[in-house]
């Protein structure tokens, strides 16, 4: 990792730019793909299936004994582990249910609002190099508390068409209803538009490699709601002198495991810790089954010494990351100086790993800056806020005149005349 000492902060904006997400010839790969799919139906589906996936599924729907066998082909260690992430994250979204708001804002005119849930939703889940069951967890699990009445998942096969038993395992834990082996950017289409297998979605969730991201923008811009726009996954870890070295290598290397854009950060006020964190991370990295990856990773990344702790939080808050880690003797206090970041990790004991498969929080998070404006999934993803307004006759009468006043002075006459009309 490069190491940058006391940057200026005129500098910072450039030292926060991210690798870049998609290539152009991806974009016009995908556009094709989109079309394709959405004119042919279940015949472009399988062709990209073909082609991509180097699978020849007989059929894209997924059997309900299939999903019956991945029981006895798990692991019973796995499954216990796979529950007690269920428990938890069921239990951190079961406390994010509000209650309707009714508010009688003026005599006779009760305003309310409620929470609706969408009705079909689309969950992609990636299962090539790293089957992210622990991502369906996270999808499935607020997705069927929130009510959504139908839950539809793609992921794709292996060469024989087979789903991975954990992904499927998990599916029966959120008992989804409809599920796809097809993956890629194919997958996106066929859930936006619709095909004859695969009818379409109100809304698709999910992570993906640079196609997936790129169809989700791609179908987005054309209406279709996606749950927000993302990139390659990133870490920001801040950390004192008193940071154990071995700890924060192990984190940066978590998050560069992932891929070879991701990127990790180190913003650190020692010297000394920053000499050690580089020696643990090839320590560590030696030992890792995706040690290229996470050396490639480490190629976009860079380590930033600073003079203290409150330049560490602002360099943080610009960058707005993904995941934060503050790994510091008083970590607590410095978690109210966060103001842009998707999932916070307090103290040398929260590693990043825990939020991402089994404390309770989501870990599906806003990268690339976007956590200066977006939330990670949350329970509240998978509804509409609607609201509501009842008005008896001498609410109108008491409002009504202030409604026309301000119609009029906006030249919109018809509105002014709706109550009128009313009020004789």
């Amino acid at each position: 990792m490069k190491i940058e000492k006391n940057p200026k902060p005129q500098d910072w904006e450039a030292l926060c730019r991210r690798p870049s997400a998609i290539q152009p010839h991806v974009e016009e790969v995908v556009r094709i793909i989109l079309q394709s799919v959405k004119e042919e139906g279940d015949l472009g589906l399988f062709r990209f299936i073909a082609q991509f996936e180097t699978q020849h599924p007989k059929s894209l729907f997924v059997k309900h004994e299939e999903v019956l066998a991945a029981d006895a082909m798990l692991d019973n260690k796995l499954k216990a582990s796979i529950e007690v992430a269920f428990k938890n994250i069921s239990m951190f979204h079961k406390a994010q249910k509000t209650s309707e708001i009714v508010v009688e804002t003026m005599p006779g005119v009760v305003c309310s609002r409620k929470s609706i849930p969408i009705e079909r939703v689309g969950l992609y889940i990636p299962g090539g190099t790293a089957p992210l069951f622990s991502t369906l967890l996270m999808l499935g699990i607020p997705a069927r508390m929130a009510g959504c009445s139908e839950l539809v998942l793609c992921t794709p096969g292996d060469k024989d068409g087979n789903i991975h038993p954990a992904i499927l395992y998990a599916a029966s834990l959120v008992q989804v209803q409809s599920i796809f082996r097809c993956g890629g950017a194919q997958a996106i289409a066929a859930m936006a538009y619709g095909t004859e297998s695969i009818a379409p979605v109100n809304k698709i969730f999910g992570p993906g490699n640079q196609y997936v991201t790129a169809a989700k923008r791609q179908v987005s811009a054309e209406g279709v709601a996606i749950d927000m726009p993302a990139g390659p996954s990133e870490v920001l870890v801040i950390a004192d002198q008193h940071a154990n070295p071995a700890f924060v290598a192990a984190d940066l290397l978590s998050q560069a495991e992932h891929g070879a854009d991701s990127q990790v950060i180190l913003v650190t006020t020692s010297d000394e810790l920053a000499e050690n964190v580089g020696k643990e991370l090839e320590i560590q990295m030696g030992k890792l089954p995706r040690k290229d990856i996470a050396s490639k990773a480490l190629e976009n990344s860079l380590t930033i010494v600073v003079d203290n702790l409150k330049l560490a939080m602002q360099f943080s808050n610009l960058y707005a990351p993904e995941h934060l880690i503050i790994n510091t003797i008083d970590a607590n206090e410095w978690a109210g100086e966060v103001k842009n970041a998707g999932s916070v990790f307090l103290g040398p004991y929260a590693a990043e790993s825990v939020g991402d498969y089994a404390s309770g929080t989501n870990h599906t998070l806003p990268t690339a800056g976007f956590a200066k404006a977006y939330s990670g999934v949350s329970l509240d993803s998978f509804v509409k806020k609607v609201t509501f307004q009842f008005l008896t006759l001498e609410g109108l009468q008491e409002i009504g005149p202030h409604v026309i006043n301000m119609a009029e002075a906006e030249g919109l006459q018809a509105h002014a005349e709706a109550i009128k009309v009313r009020l004789g």
